[in-house]
């Protein structure tokens, strides 16, 4: 048999070179860059590192209460808990210069063959794929012959590219690492906050994310506000003054966030996994689980049927990732268009918040990765609570003289 080509060794592509690598299946992962650190929030749910096998101790910190600022700084402390009280409730920050080392050495551990260069073309035939790639030593040219390949390879897939598929639209994001006093520091030692409002993201959120030693300040803004993010990183930083007196800046980060699935993800002898998929979760952001969730679910379809890997044979991993999270993707959809729209429907989504059954209905599904039927009375309430905030901030406020 060929050996299977996955592209991009960061989670998704370590994670399905791993799968293939501990069933037997030959592969290569090709990375173009093997000292590059994708930026990245961090966030993990729980649930991730005994499905994953990760060790805890690539858990920088441990966050067990989220805050949402309103734009008008109204804020909501939430418990990281869902319907029950579990010794794991709670959102694992990672940092990625740990996580993605690991796993791309546990793959190669396991058997993948590592390969540091830029692929460049791909042509797929009945009988295989011929891959073209340039060796980041020598700038050599250098050919493959694969059974398949797995794209995994970020917003900017060039295995999307070379497929002739267009680019997704994408949010853009921009951090900055400070490192705090230890005094600041013990203000986030296990709490991360969310802030909402035009001035530091016009349909999304910013954030403040805790690491060991240091916090993550960043933000996403929608399609077509690439320009706008430097300013609303400085209007996010004045707005937290306050608790990053003291910091200093270790780097700034940008990147892409593909919000919008793909409608296909699997072709003849090819498949999209994670960002090149578009596999983020509109609301939160959310990808790193999902790209390892996906990668291990398209590797696992080729382990089951090759050396067939025809169109109609891969498409098995695309129905099934539609049938078991098509509805959960949907929602989160509109309620990221619904919670961000604008600036009165900020301050509805943080009364949304305040509601128990939100809080805890919101982290079972996150820590769990499962779509938590919702019981009627609990329906009811929420549905009251969102009406009575949404005629709070909508219903016209009379102005009495006298």
């Amino acid at each position: 048999m060929k050996p299977v080509l996955v592209v991009g060794a960061s989670v998704g592509g370590s994670t399905a070179a791993n799968t293939l690598a501990q069933a037997g299946v030959p592969v290569i992962l090709l990375e173009r860059d093997l000292s590059w650190v994708k930026p990245c929030g961090g966030a993990l749910p729980p649930v991730a590192f005994d499905e994953f096998d990760i060790p805890h101790r690539l858990i920088s910190r441990k966050v067990r209460t989220a805050e949402i600022h309103s734009p008008t700084e109204r804020t909501t402390a939430i418990r990281v808990a869902g319907l029950k009280d579990r010794p794991n409730d709670f959102v694992a920050m990672a940092c990625r210069e740990d996580l993605d080392p690991f796993l791309r050495g546990r793959a190669v551990q396991n058997g993948a063959q590592l390969i540091e260069g830029k692929l460049t073309d791909l042509t797929v035939d009945d009988d295989g794929v011929t891959v073209a790639y340039t060796a980041k030593a020598d700038g050599s040219k250098q050919s493959l012959r694969v059974e398949a390949v797995i794209g995994a390879d970020g917003a900017y897939s060039t295995v999307a590219k070379l497929l002739g598929l267009e680019r997704l639209p994408y949010c853009t994001a921009i951090q900055e690492r400070i490192a705090l006093p230890p005094s600041q520091m013990e203000r986030w030692h296990d709490t991360a906050a969310l802030y909402l409002g035009p001035d530091v993201s016009p349909d999304l959120y910013a954030w403040v994310f805790p690491k060991e030693d240091h916090v993550a300040v960043g933000l996403g803004a929608g399609p077509g506000k690439a320009k706008e993010v430097r300013q609303l990183l400085t209007n996010l930083k004045e707005r937290v003054a306050h608790d990053l007196q003291g910091g200093e800046i270790m780097m700034e980060e940008a990147y892409a966030l593909p919000i919008h699935p793909r409608k296909r993800m699997a072709f003849d002898r090819v498949m999209l996994v994670g960002d090149a998929a578009g596999l983020v979760a509109a609301t939160s952001g959310e990808g790193i689980y999902w790209a390892m969730k996906s990668a291990q679910r398209a590797a696992q379809t080729l382990i089951e049927h090759l050396p067939d890997a025809s169109h109609a044979v891969l498409r098995q991993y695309e129905r099934a990732w539609w049938r078991d999270y098509g509805t959960m993707y949907r929602f989160l959809q509109w309620l990221q268009k619904w919670g961000y729209g604008n600036a009165r429907q900020m301050e509805v989504f943080t009364d949304m918040c305040r509601n128990n059954d939100v809080q805890q209905l919101t982290f079972e599904s996150y820590m769990y990765k499962e779509m938590t039927p919702v019981p009627w009375l609990a329906q009811m309430r929420m549905t009251g609570d969102i009406l009575g905030a949404q005629i709070r901030h909508y219903w016209p406020r009379r102005v009495f003289a006298g």
